[in-house]
């Protein structure tokens, strides 16, 4: 008599083979459907039937027996009460060495037309944790960019994370596109989130190169994509660089930008419901960022590292608006790239004096930490008094300092202007330095 009552709650603990539910509403992005209470949880994959062909979406969201949906293609053609399914399993990726060389979209699917993509043997969670804290490698050795502004005031070390913070239309892709061919790694993870559509040829045919590619994989979400579809490729970005960094070797994860994941974030949280906070970014923006950003960095005891470069887009030349404040506090340092410094010709347009790398003073030898020091004394100089010279009310002589400074920072900034085809090195750029000050302190010691 036991036998009947245990089989059936047996029975009921287990989940139906398929579950699916019906669209009642479609807002804007937002997709609802009911019918899914008591299966469907945040995250979790559905397939909604439209006119045009299956709609995949999302769980963003629940609201009682209301599931809301983000897609992650246009949703047009789904109908009232069309049918949803509840697919299985979890939003996992296959990356594999074979991966290299090719361009895919937030989803892993090939986006270059060279054909099938093979998926790997380990599936791995497209959104993950961080390595432990406690049980996480330290940052390591110098790692040479190529950039001569970057090698000498503000170095990159394997495994560290640095943002480069730009206005829009000041040489910060093409920074990064020199960084991409010139930092030393072994395997490259670029993710072009809300990139402009035309661009993404150019990046990786001109900028990028075909040596560079091959040792590449690109995830790319355009501006005219779902804000689901940008938001699945930056954590796509980070899943492929991790499935790499497990197998021991030393990553380069680039992202062009963090600012279009928030702002895709925020859409998706707007349209969930969310309250708009700051400037009308949602709580989740700032709770999204460091989750992203922290899966970066060094790796576990013998494992390898992913070194992180992350731009940032600030809002009207504001370094202090939301999402760049919220970025600089998360990463172990900033480049700052300025209009001021572009509008007067000097590419990469890097303001030195308010870049920061919080690896210092330890990734520089005592001699260059020396000649760093000294050649951001004399930028520095020549900066407070920039106005007054170029008004001519100053006079030669008054200050030595400043006439030093005078004579000394447009070579320093010579030394710092580089083209696209114009790789430097560390040693070059510490030597070029030490001639370009050695008068300086010839200078200091007679008198």
């Amino acid at each position: 008599m036991q036998t009947l009552p245990s089989a059936a709650v047996a029975l009921r603990g287990l989940a139906p083979d398929q579950r699916f539910g019906r669209v009642v509403a479609v807002r804007g992005a937002l997709i609802e459907v009911e019918g899914l209470e008591g299966a469907a949880q945040i995250g979790s994959r559905v397939r909604v039937n439209a006119t045009g062909g299956p709609v995949e979406a999302e769980v963003t969201g629940l609201d009682r027996s209301i599931a809301h949906c983000m897609p992650f293609s246009d949703p047009q053609g789904v109908t009232s009460a069309a049918r949803a399914d509840l697919l299985a399993g979890q939003s996992l990726l296959r990356p594999s060495s074979a991966w290299l060389g090719r361009m895919i979209d937030g989803l892993g699917r090939p986006v270059d037309g060279k054909g099938f993509l093979p998926p790997g043997a380990e599936p791995r969670l497209i959104k993950s944790s961080p390595p432990p804290a406690a049980a996480r490698a330290r940052v390591g050795e110098k790692v040479e960019t190529g950039v001569r502004a970057l090698d000498i005031f503000a170095p990159l070390c394997r495994g560290q994370r640095l943002g480069l913070f730009a206005g829009s239309g000041v040489g910060k892709s093409v920074l990064l596109s020199m960084l991409a061919r010139w930092t030393e790694c072994d395997v490259a993870v670029i993710g072009l989130i809300g990139e402009r559509g035309r661009e993404v040829q150019e990046f990786v045919e001109d900028d990028l190169g075909a040596a560079g590619l091959a040792r590449s994989v690109v995830v790319v979400a355009t501006s005219d994509e779902p804000a689901l579809m940008r938001r699945q490729a930056a954590w796509t970005t980070l899943a492929v660089a991790e499935h790499f960094r497990d197998q021991g070797l030393n990553v380069l994860c680039l992202m062009d930008s963090v600012t279009r994941f928030a702002m895709a974030q925020r859409e998706i949280g707007l349209a969930s419901g969310e309250p708009p906070a700051t400037k009308g970014y949602t709580p989740t923006v700032f709770a999204e960022l460091p989750r992203l950003l922290e899966r970066a960095g060094p790796g576990l005891p013998g494992q390898g590292s992913i070194t992180g470069l992350f731009t940032v887009l600030v809002d009207g030349d504001d370094h202090n608006e939301p999402v760049a404040d919220a970025v600089r506090g998360i990463l172990d340092g900033h480049i700052v790239i300025t209009r001021r410094i572009a509008e007067r010709g000097r590419f990469p347009a890097v303001d030195v004096l308010k870049s920061v790398s919080r690896t210092l003073p330890r990734a520089h030898s005592d001699e260059e930490n020396a000649l760093r020091t000294e050649a951001r004394r004399i930028l520095s100089t020549y900066g407070d008094m920039e106005e007054m010279i170029r008004l001519g009310a100053y006079k030669d002589g008054s200050r030595p300092e400043v006439d030093e400074a005078i004579r000394l920072a447009p070579q320093i900034e010579s030394l710092l202007k580089q083209g696209k085809g114009d790789q430097g090195s560390a040693v070059g750029s510490f030597e070029a330095l030490a001639s370009i000050l050695a008068p300086s302190e010839a200078a200091e010691g007679e008198q």
